[in-house]
């Protein structure tokens, strides 16, 4: 009885373990972002990434540069970093800044200069999630994973103990300091995606990778 009993034990606790794995924070309308008292919650986003949005009627095509903020790390009560190290952080705002720059470099020239026609925008990181060392990988092939991350795949949901990362972006016109569009996101590579479940923060790092392909998409 008593190794029944183990047994059952043992198991609970391995489902308990991938339960845990599977459960992921959602993005909140973090206060201390400038324009979160603007964003609503978004029903119209057909990617499932976008939480809270705002838009203003904009003709994109009157814009030829960009000014890029540094990032900033969220400070707030509310910002979601889950055991996310503060070198981690740091190193998650450098890589971010290189993509988002890279990506909106290829949409408008960026610019340190405030003149007609130039978008400033502000990119706030807030929070991460890393990913589960072994477990991550591992539940791609085992008996209780791999179907789960196949149907992920499919809904296009994220991992079992994979990674992630939340932030908020806000588009300003630069002259005028008139909000054009905010919207808070959370991003995490294909649930099936084997090389980003290696390391702690390469799920984090294939998310901002989508995010900056995102907001290429949303100043179209």
């Amino acid at each position: 009885m008593s190794a029944l009993t183990n047994g059952y034990s043992l198991a609970a606790l391995i489902s308990l373990a991938f339960l845990t794995g599977c459960a992921g924070t959602q993005p909140v309308p973090y206060t201390g972002v400038t324009s979160s008292t603007q964003m609503k919650p978004d029903t119209q986003d057909d990617s499932g990434h976008i939480a809270y949005s705002f838009s203003a009627p904009t003709d994109w095509n009157k814009y030829s540069r960009a000014i890029l903020d540094p990032v900033v790390i969220y400070q707030g009560a509310d910002a979601q970093f889950d055991d996310v190290s503060p070198e981690q952080k740091q190193a998650l705002a450098t890589y971010m800044q290189q993509t988002f720059g890279k990506n909106v470099g290829e949409r408008f020239p960026l610019t340190n200069v405030i003149t007609p026609g130039t978008l400033r925008i502000r990119l706030t990181l807030t929070g991460a999630e890393t990913t589960t060392p072994v477990l991550g990988t591992f539940s791609r092939f085992d008996l209780m994973g791999g179907p789960y991350n196949i149907v992920q795949s499919v809904r296009g949901k994220q991992g079992s103990f994979t990674g992630s990362v939340s932030y908020a972006v806000e588009i300003y016109d630069a002259p005028s300091n008139q909000l054009l569009k905010a919207y808070i996101s959370k991003q995490y590579p294909n649930s099936l995606n084997i090389g980003a479940s290696w390391g702690a923060l390469s799920a984090a790092e294939t998310g901002l990778d989508k995010g900056a392909e995102q907001l290429q998409d949303q100043l179209q």
